[in-house]
């Protein structure tokens, strides 16, 4: 029986259990010593002085960097600039100052308490100048970042003023959406260690080759000098995904002392200098007929970015494909504000975007007097009418079906404010879920080893999302091996080379060329077998050989069998060797490619207080063939527990007097607790998609979180009659 696909448990989960897997900061080296990234305590101007001497002479202390001394890098540090993989970084190439936590000095001491103590010790004058800080004072000087994930940053189709013209409805409605910043539990972290001219960084990173270039092409050497390694990642979501600032800091201070160095971000270091989502004002418009169809729909974006490089949130993107609406215009506009610059962040564009058409979606809804289910349904693609194609496969009909079954949605009363339990108000909303299905080239190496077992490597990265489970899995299946003798390795630089882990696509991208390796060292053995005048299996038709349970056996007589560990024994004892690979073809010329889901909330809201909880999430998903059942079901309820920490609780606040998040730590950035995390009911609806990929595998890690934020928010609404179009949505807002 195939194993791909079982819920079988992690392989690497005693390592964690126990302790034993090591992350990023836990490697230790000879002679290690401890770097501390100072940050500016203003949002604009310049360091106009700083005074390293009382730190420089601090017991510990080995070198201080700041502009003044800093290595200076070929193109001023700027030669890996390629966003969003190559990033505008801070490495104290000048004096200058865009924003408060910007990078401006490196303290390394041969321990970290001796780092700490020195970095207090600067003494540091600025020239200031005026900041912009307010997004709701300068999102009037908004303008078009030109593109926005390879498409126009605007689009239009049909003709608005036709579709204005024959609606008979109209909803037009601001939803915002705050900054967030990630808090894996893992923060950044990098040790660099130089030996001559090569280097080898460990990285917590979600894409160990992305690193390599960059810090190869920013010191002006060649990539094949810089070896970089990850085994764990914990946690990511996007913002690991691209190298800050703190790495190349963390290498050039290496290279300053002549020792390995190791540089951690304290928390309250994760708000700035490392990405974030940014702030978002989405305004949405929507026309309908008299039977609830769509006849036109506007969906304009304003998020904001740094003076240092553009990024733009896509919110957009998802209204373009969603619904079937003949007329059609989206806009993406970016305010400069005086901030580090923002980042992905876990489904960036799709979870806020998703929150404001689907909440815009349920203004509709009453507004027509046609339940939410059914208006949808109404306006349902079969075909993407953004790129006029039809889908590789979508499961949405049976997705709401199911959904609305499990959850109980014909007992719902559409009246708001109708429903109670006590003193709570309860109420009950629902939302589409979608994110789009990406691939990339991956390439992985088979080794068949003489004692019977299998290794199989390949450079991607592990975030916790159980890569080292499911790809084990895959070539334990395609190499006809147990998979107690298969054993899978990433996160170097050394294996052969696969894209970032982000966009959900290491599943789809890695999984392919997995099989393919594994298929191709096992065709070689089944080779060997058939040329080995002492193999029972000698004179057999290649196409009647098969490997089972680690056994090279006949098709036709069972009898006819030898383990695989002789074979390989008798031809020398040496491995099985061979490479594979795989990469997106013309698929995407033919069909767009996306996973869909439906989301279903109940919501109870006290009426004095205005205390909200969610005693339910009820979702189907169709998201192509599952490579894990049990590893599955966890991304998806992680991204729907994320989906409720952003609709309640997180928001990112900060002091438009200095340009400082005030809550830049776990203890008052407020996401959701365990008490706060209530029953989720999800299931994964059987879809085959034959064009997506070999193993028709869809991407899940980001598509939990969507369409979580617009169910909530309209399922408050039904619950109070007030709608929220704010997020996070909190009590005050009740009052």
């Amino acid at each position: 029986m195939s194993v791909t696909g079982q819920p079988l448990n992690r392989v690497d989960g005693e390592l964690k259990v126990c302790g034993k897997a090591r992350y990023a900061a836990e490697f230790s080296l000879p002679r290690m010593v401890y770097a501390v990234m100072v940050q500016s305590t203003m949002p604009n101007g310049r360091v106009k002085k700083i005074d390293t001497s009382f730190a420089e002479k601090s017991r510990g202390v080995l070198s201080v960097l700041t502009h003044l001394n800093a290595p200076k890098l070929p193109d001023g540090g700027k030669a890996a600039i390629d966003p969003p993989a190559g990033r505008v970084l801070s490495l104290l190439q000048d004096n200058q100052v865009h924003y408060n936590g910007q990078p401006i000095a490196v303290v390394i001491a041969e321990t970290l308490e001796h780092a700490i103590d020195a970095a207090r010790m600067l003494r540091i004058d600025y020239e200031r100048a005026p900041a912009t800080l307010n997004f709701a004072t300068a999102k009037s000087h908004g303008y078009s970042p030109g593109k926005v994930q390879g498409s126009e940053a605007d689009s239009h189709r049909g003709d608005m003023d036709l579709g204005l013209r024959e609606a008979t409805f109209r909803v037009s409605a601001t939803y915002t959406t705050p900054m967030e910043h990630h808090n894996p539990i893992e923060p950044h972290a990098t040790i660099a260690a130089w030996d001559g001219d090569r280097l080898t960084l460990y990285d917590a990173t979600q894409y160990v080759s992305g690193v390599r270039r960059t810090v190869a092409k920013t010191l002006g050497i060649s990539e094949e000098k810089v070896r970089v390694v990850c085994p764990y990642v914990g946690g990511g979501f996007g913002g690991k995904g691209s190298a800050w600032s703190h790495v190349l800091l963390a290498v050039m201070a290496a290279r300053q002392v002549g020792r390995p160095v190791k540089l951690v971000l304290e928390r309250p270091q994760m708000f700035g200098p490392v990405g974030g989502r940014p702030t978002t004002e989405q305004v949405l418009a929507l026309g309908a007929n008299r039977d609830g169809r769509l006849t036109t729909m506007h969906h304009g974006v304003i998020s904001n970015t740094s003076f240092i490089e553009d990024w733009t949130e896509p919110s957009a993107i998802v209204t373009r494909m969603l619904y079937a609406c003949p007329n059609q215009t989206t806009s993406h506009r970016l305010v400069k504000l005086n901030l580090g610059t923002p980042t992905f962040q876990r489904a960036p564009g799709e979870a806020t975007g998703t929150y404001a058409l689907e909440c815009a979606m349920d203004e509709l809804a009453y507004e027509t007097g046609i339940d939410p289910v059914e208006l949808r349904l109404r306006n349902y693609a079969e075909r993407d009418p953004d790129k006029n194609k039809p889908f590789s496969s979508k499961s949405l009909r049976e997705c709401y079906q199911i959904g609305a079954e499990r959850f109980g949605w014909s007992r719902r009363d559409s009246r708001p404010r109708s429903m109670q339990d006590g003193n709570w108000l309860v109420g009950m909303g629902m939302a589409t879920a979608t994110y789009p299905t990406n691939r990339g080239k991956a390439a992985a190496r088979v080794r068949l080893m003489p004692d019977g077992t299998a290794l199989v490597q390949s450079g991607s990265q592990d975030l916790g999302t159980g890569t080292y489970t499911v790809m084990t899995q895959v070539a334990a299946d395609a190499l006809g091996y147990p998979i107690q003798q298969v054993h899978f390795e990433l996160g170097d630089t050394a294996f052969p080379e696969a894209p970032v882990s982000g966009g959900s696509q290491t599943a789809a991208s890695v999984a392919p060329a997995v099989r393919a390796a594994s298929i191709a060292a096992r065709n070689q053995l089944i080779d060997l077998a058939l040329a080995d005048t002492e193999s029972p299996l000698r004179g057999i038709r290649r196409e009647d050989m098969t490997i089972e349970n680690g056994w090279l056996q006949s098709r036709a007589d069972k009898t006819k069998r030898e383990p695989v560990a002789a074979v390989i024994a008798r031809n020398g004892g040496r491995p099985v060797e061979a490479l594979g690979d795989s990469e997106a073809g013309d698929e995407k010329k033919k069909y767009s490619m996306h996973a869909f889901g439906a989301v279903f909330t109940e919501v109870h809201v006290d009426k004095d207080l205005g205390t909200i909880r969610v005693p339910r999430v009820v979702a189907a998903y169709g998201v192509g063939n599952l490579l894990n059942e049990k590893t599955a079901h966890s991304q998806l309820v992680g991204g729907i527990v994320w989906g409720i920490s952003l609709a309640l609780f997180e928001k990112s606040e900060l002091d438009l007097r200095y340009g400082r998040f005030v809550n830049a730590n776990l203890a008052e950035y407020h996401i959701p607790v365990n008490a706060d995390i209530r029953q989720i009911d999800i299931t994964v609806v059987p879809e085959q998609d034959p064009h997506v990929n070999p193993l028709g595998v869809k991407g899940i890690g980001e598509i939990g979180i969507t369409g979580v934020g617009g169910a909530i928010a309209n399922a408050v609404y039904h619950a109070t009659g007030r709608r929220i179009r704010d997020l996070p949505i909190t009590l005050d807002k009740f009052i």
